[in-house]
């Protein structure tokens, strides 16, 4: 299974700090036996039935011209880059 020393490794790769790797540990083995549960579930065998939709009733994409900047109508840019709240 997942050690500490992995989510330690994968946390340097992602360049996050992370205080409590047994906490992670703790998370991913509960995800892995999810997925277990979902692999479980016996639907190999299930056939998916989808509606067939000809291209003709798809609609036609049309190219609709926008004449204006729109980065200057954003609220929150500098220069080129839209500036996005933090993610925590």
């Amino acid at each position: 299974m997942v050690t500490e020393e992995e989510i330690e490794k994968v946390a340097k790769l992602m360049k996050i700090e992370v205080d409590d790797h047994k906490e992670y540990v703790d998370k991913v083995h509960a995800m892995i036996d999810y997925f277990d549960i979902l692999d479980s579930a016996g639907v190999e065998d299930e056939e998916i039935s989808m509606q067939e939709i000809p291209i003709t009733a798809l609609r036609e994409d049309k190219h609709i011209p926008f004449d204006e900047k729109l980065i200057e109508k954003l609220n929150h840019y500098k220069g080129t880059y839209v500036r996005a709240p933090k993610m925590s």
